[in-house]
């Protein structure tokens, strides 16, 4: 009786791992395509300074407790949710920079960019504020990074990435 019991435990333990591996392998996998190499590279490039200005204060950025503090303060952003967003921009970034997980960097990078379109932005209009005439920057950059991050999310990290790497060592025999 224990003897079946030890079986069915293994096979159970067996299931989840293979689901685990399973999805790990449709999160990494990626073509050696140069357009998702571009988009994700750009949209690390961007993201990067803004995430650098939350978490170390670089780039005139005011550091990791004041970021939260006002998400959260004058937002009213749950700080789970912030500290979901800050590392989202900043090691989505670093994800997207190497190539790794770039589909789960540029999802969370969606996500910080719908909820700064519809918090902040939308009432703000659709252009960028070039000549300092409106009260804040409106939706157009928010846009191009979703653009960029909807390509990583459907094609992979694309060429030169630590996914490509890692997919191509899980099909070696």
């Amino acid at each position: 009786m224990q003897a079946i019991a030890n079986d069915a435990s293994t096979s159970a333990h067996s299931r989840g791992a293979t689901s685990i591996n399973a999805l790990l392998g449709r999160l990494v996998a990626t073509g050696h395509e140069t357009a998702p190499l571009v988009a994700r590279i750009a949209l690390g490039v961007v993201m990067f300074p803004h995430g650098a200005q939350k978490v170390l204060g670089w780039y005139g950025g005011h550091g990791f407790t004041a970021t939260i503090g006002f998400m959260s303060g004058k937002l009213g952003i749950p700080v789970v949710f912030a500290v979901l967003a800050v590392a989202a921009e900043f090691l989505g970034s670093l994800g997207l920079l190497v190539g790794a997980l770039s589909r789960v960097a540029a999802f969370g990078i969606a996500v910080v960019m719908l909820v700064a379109i519809f918090m902040v932005h939308m009432r703000m209009g659709f252009f960028m504020n070039w000549t300092g005439a409106q009260h804040g920057e409106g939706f157009e950059y928010h846009l191009l990074a979703l653009g960029l991050a909807v390509v990583v999310m459907l094609r992979g990290s694309g060429a030169y990435s630590l996914d490509r790497m890692w997919a191509t060592r899980r099909r070696a025999p």
